[in-house]
């Protein structure tokens, strides 16, 4: 019904409001979103999507607050600087006085990265409040102790060799009319599904790094950055990870085919035998043509086994992480994929 009702992700829609929020940003920097110069020594983290609620039976976030809060100490204690990427607060199912009452933990672990000017909010289809509102900024220093701007992108410029490489953030949303402001979307999560998914238990964002084929909106969003020149995306709002415009089975399927080509006959084996599981699982191999390793996506903090995902860079370097204490009860930081930013170049 709601997609049906509040459309479904639109090319063209999209794209327009990619290119117009880019735009924006690299003419007036300071108004929907910064610009960072960066320097050799500078070090991010990307996390996006918390959703977090009034844990209750629908707060998608409680598993993951563990995880949250251990990612935010390991960052803060090695000088990051952490850009948030969009529906931190679950403000469709929930009152905004609830969602402060239960997550005082998280939020001033973030008004660390405040206190030392490291770090940068945007808003998401899910927490719109932050941009639309007029007693936003009252309600953003009740929390945070100080007036903070929130953005709508922002831009990572790095200078190899005298080539200007773009990481072009935002949360993803745009364009969209299932969840850019449709008023459907909000009416039916918020009377409909919330009420329903606390009765029920259910909590729908499968096992981080689920091996999956992109979803749709994943897909346009790549198509967007790949006509761009010297530019990269990286989005959240899939819940979905994405590493150089690939999923996990994407991955799999590159990683067995240069196996093959290599007479590795072990690696052959130990992939086939993963992929094994997700053909049992209903999975279909991918089509993979060629592709420009320019989209990433940071998945999500609320995932149904408590792990979270994101995005670092640093060093050069850009990785995608998980944050995880399936294995024991001190969350571990687990790097999935990485390569060199400057790969990332035309």
């Amino acid at each position: 019904m709601s997609n049906k009702f509040g459309s479904r992700p639109n090319k063209q829609r999209i794209h327009e409001a990619l290119t117009k929020l880019y735009n924006n940003i690299t003419t007036a920097p300071g108004k929907r979103g910064e610009i960072f110069e960066v320097k050799a020594n500078d070090r991010f983290i990307i996390l996006s999507d918390q959703h977090k609620g009034a844990r209750d039976f629908a707060d998608d976030f409680a598993l993951a607050e563990k995880n949250y809060l251990k990612a935010l100490d390991y960052y803060g204690t090695e000088d990051f600087s952490y850009i948030n990427l969009g529906d931190s607060e679950e403000l469709w199912e929930n009152l905004l006085e609830s969602v402060i009452k239960h997550n005082q933990a998280t939020f001033e672990a973030e008004k660390l990265f405040i206190k030392r000017k490291a770090f940068t909010k945007i808003f998401g289809n899910h927490d719109l409040y932050w941009d639309n509102d007029p007693l936003s900024q009252f309600n953003l220093k009740r929390i945070y102790g100080e007036v903070i701007r929130i953005y709508e992108g922002a831009i990572l410029r790095f200078s190899f060799h005298g080539k200007q490489l773009d990481v072009f953030l935002t949360h993803g949303h745009q364009g969209d009319l299932q969840s850019d402001g449709n008023w459907f979307s909000k009416w039916f999560i918020s009377t409909i599904w919330a009420p329903l998914q606390s009765y029920l238990k259910i909590n729908p964002n499968t096992p981080a790094y689920d091996n999956q084929l992109k979803t749709v909106h994943n897909t346009l969003m790549y198509e967007w950055v790949e006509q761009q020149r010297n530019i990269a995306l990286i989005t959240g709002h899939t819940h979905q990870p994405v590493f150089a415009s690939l999923t996990h089975l994407e991955k799999l399927c590159i990683k067995l085919r240069n196996a093959a080509s290599q007479k590795n006959t072990a690696e052959v084996d130990l992939i086939n035998s993963e992929l094994s599981k997700l053909v049992a699982q209903g999975e279909l191999p991918p089509v993979i043509n060629k592709y420009k390793s320019a989209y990433f996506n940071s998945g999500c903090c609320c995932f149904n086994d408590g792990d979270i995902t994101g995005i670092e860079i640093q060093d050069g370097e850009i990785r995608l992480i998980k944050w995880s204490y399936q294995k024991s009860d001190i969350p571990q930081r687990i790097v999935l994929e990485k390569m060199n930013l400057m790969e990332l170049l035309d």
